[in-house]
């Protein structure tokens, strides 16, 4: 391992306009405002010479190899291994972040290693992993390094995923949905006041980013964290799931997950199971027919069934597949078509 340079300049970013004092970034909803030397919320993007330059680029600070569950992506050749790569940085201030260490901090604050995107498509080859995927922190902060290796991935046959909060802009998520097979999406609330109050955001343009991507042919699914008290209101749950069951989403999975305590929320409790319990409900009595409880281990939850005749196609024990009912994307016990990519 090593330490990035200090001030790596080296790429630029196509994603902004000039202004008389500097830059405005166009990569994401922030819309920053740099002036020279100045990086943006997600301390990763920087105003030089009037042009906008990333320092988040051949220098990620995790690279691990991870079941594609993990992500979690439960309809998208479940079994199989991908290669997840971070850089630090991210442009939300989520209180309950897991991964805070690396991305409430620039690249220049972190160890990391030298890969580039050549090099990450050759790990993943080498590992023999079906799928790169962009995690961890956010991968929008790293767009250009993102999208440089997908298109080297995609060239490859490897296939490439992307884990994100969901807050960019539409251009330069068209751009990248060209080259991006899944993306699991965390929609962490559906009332703009939480968004901007524990997460530093907004909500609309997840929203958008849901819908560009359903668009673009992007196989999608959506996690939404359950913290007491601030997320898990059966009315704002009803509302969330409502929406998304009459905007094409119904066949999109969405997984519950359980908060645990952490980072600058680490007085609220854990998400009682009942509580997981009863937002599944609400989804599904909404349309929704793939919803899972994540962070559960043991849950039956976890498993997909057929909306057919509901027997279990895949069955899990945590991120491991211990059982696969599916042909062809149809159930082996009623024919009945189970959405997803499976081959």
């Amino acid at each position: 391992m090593q330490s990035p340079a200090e001030n790596n300049f080296t790429t630029n970013s196509p994603w902004f306009r000039a202004t008389e004092d500097g830059v405005q970034c166009l990569l994401c909803p922030h819309h920053c405002h740099l002036r020279d030397g100045k990086t943006g919320i997600c301390r990763t993007h920087v105003a030089k010479n009037h042009g906008l330059f990333t320092t988040a680029y051949g220098n990620p600070c995790a690279v691990h190899v991870d079941p594609v569950e993990k992500k979690p992506l439960f309809h998208f050749l479940p079994g199989t291994d991908c290669l997840s790569i971070a850089t630090a940085g991210c442009n939300l201030s989520c209180r309950n972040c897991q991964n805070w260490e690396i991305s409430q901090r620039s690249p220049s604050e972190i160890t990391a290693s030298e890969l580039f995107p050549q090099q990450v498509v050759d790990t993943a080859i080498k590992n023999e992993c079906l799928s790169i995927a962009y995690t961890y922190t956010e991968p929008t902060v790293f767009y250009e390094y993102m999208l440089a290796t997908a298109v080297i991935a995609k060239a490859a046959g490897v296939r490439n995923l992307m884990v994100s909060n969901g807050y960019i802009n539409e251009d330069p998520l068209r751009a990248l949905a060209k080259n991006l097979d899944a993306a699991n999406i965390d929609l962490k609330s559906f009332s703009g006041e939480t968004y901007k109050k524990f997460f530093g955001g907004n909500l609309q343009p997840v929203l958008d980013t849901l819908q560009i991507l359903k668009e673009e042919g992007v196989w999608l699914e959506i996690t939404h964290l359950l913290i007491p008290g601030i997320t898990d209101q059966p009315g704002q749950l009803t509302a969330m799931c409502d929406w998304l069951a009459s905007h094409g989403f119904a066949d999109t999975p969405l997984h519950f997950s359980r908060f645990y305590p952490m980072f600058r929320m680490t007085e609220t409790q854990a998400t009682p199971l009942p509580a997981i319990e009863k937002a599944r409900k609400i989804a599904q009595d909404a349309g929704i027919r793939y919803v899972y409880i994540g962070n559960v281990p043991g849950n039956d939850a976890q498993h997909t069934y057929c909306p057919a005749c509901k027997k279990p196609v895949i069955e899990r024990n945590g991120f491991g597949v211990t059982g696969n009912h599916l042909i062809g994307g149809k159930c082996a016990w009623c024919g009945g078509s189970v959405a997803g990519e499976w081959t």
